[in-house]
């Protein structure tokens, strides 16, 4: 039986591997902030920082891996983009925007990503 980390983590590196074959490039992943909290993948796609949280689940007995993004969740999640952006070399960038990835099965798992959930 697969535990929640180990399940998280294929998730973020299923994740990853998909987001670089849409051409993005990723930057960071698993990005802490002191206690605020972590932003699992930063990536770019052209001059745009993209924050990405990802959700895996095995099944859909507890929810789809998307319904469990809350809006706090998001929130800290903008609050992290904008304290990466005030500390790190971003003047390359011209802007951020915050994406969430779902994904649902072990087995050719379905992906699901949706741009710019929140700005």
């Amino acid at each position: 039986m697969k535990t929640k980390i180990t399940t998280g983590k294929n998730g973020e590196k299923l994740a990853a591997e998909f987001l670089e074959k849409q051409g993005m490039k990723v930057i960071e992943k698993n990005w802490r902030f002191s206690r605020v909290g972590e932003i699992d993948i930063i990536a770019q796609e052209g001059d745009t920082l993209v924050f990405i949280e990802v959700k895996t689940r095995s099944s859909t007995n507890f929810g789809h891996p998307l319904e469990a993004i809350s809006n706090n969740k998001l929130n800290t999640i903008n609050n992290l983009a904008e304290i990466y952006m005030s500390n790190a070399l971003t003047d390359n960038y011209k802007g951020f925007r915050i994406d969430v990835i779902g994904i649902l099965g072990c087995k050719n798992p379905e992906i699901i990503h949706i741009k710019g959930i929140c700005q």
